[in-house]
């Protein structure tokens, strides 16, 4: 019986849930799209909506490479450390595009969420792969443990962009549909 064995179900879970939050984003980006447009809302959505997206895709990936038959832990470990550092990367890159637009002033609960959680994140999954390389059941929780974060970090940010769309920026800019 190999490492993997009891986790087929998690990842199956785990992945599945991505994948439908990934779709209710796109639902939730549709349904505030006739909204009025501000000056600069392409730099506030390259920092606060595309990471969701792609924390979702990461979880879904994840989901998929740790489903895939592997026979030892070692042999997906590469896989989920080039993702760690990837997604360690894109965070800098998050912070600069959250520094640089100016259409919304990113509070402490931002900062949480699109900012230092994503990067423990991503640094917790690039420290797992290297324990997977040790010791299998520690790098495999050190991934679920990573993925879920990422996972609850998507729902937060996808329902806080919601809330503030509708409670925040629809009063400002009225309904735009005509007979309303």
């Amino acid at each position: 019986m190999t490492a993997f064995a009891g986790w087929e179900n998690f990842y199956v879970i785990v992945g599945s849930s991505a994948g439908a939050l990934i779709g209710l984003q796109f639902i939730a980006i549709t349904l505030i799209a006739d909204m009025p447009v501000v000056r600069g809302d392409d730099q506030a959505g390259a920092a606060f909506a595309t990471p969701t997206i792609i924390h979702f895709s990461v979880v879904l990936f994840l989901s998929a490479v740790l489903s895939a038959p592997w026979h030892q832990v070692a042999n997906g470990a590469p896989l989920v450390l080039v993702t760690g550092i990837t997604g360690i990367v894109y965070q800098i890159i998050v912070v600069r595009r959250m520094r640089s637009q100016a259409v919304y002033k990113p509070e402490f609960e931002d900062w949480l969420f699109h900012a230092l959680l994503p990067f423990l994140s991503y640094v917790i999954l690039a420290g797992a792969a290297f324990a997977a390389r040790w010791e299998a059941d520690r790098g495999l929780f050190g991934v679920a443990a990573a993925a879920l974060l990422l996972l609850f970090i998507g729902v937060h940010n996808t329902w806080d962009a919601v809330i503030y769309h509708v409670f925040t920026v629809r009063p400002r800019g009225g309904n735009s549909k005509k007979g309303s």
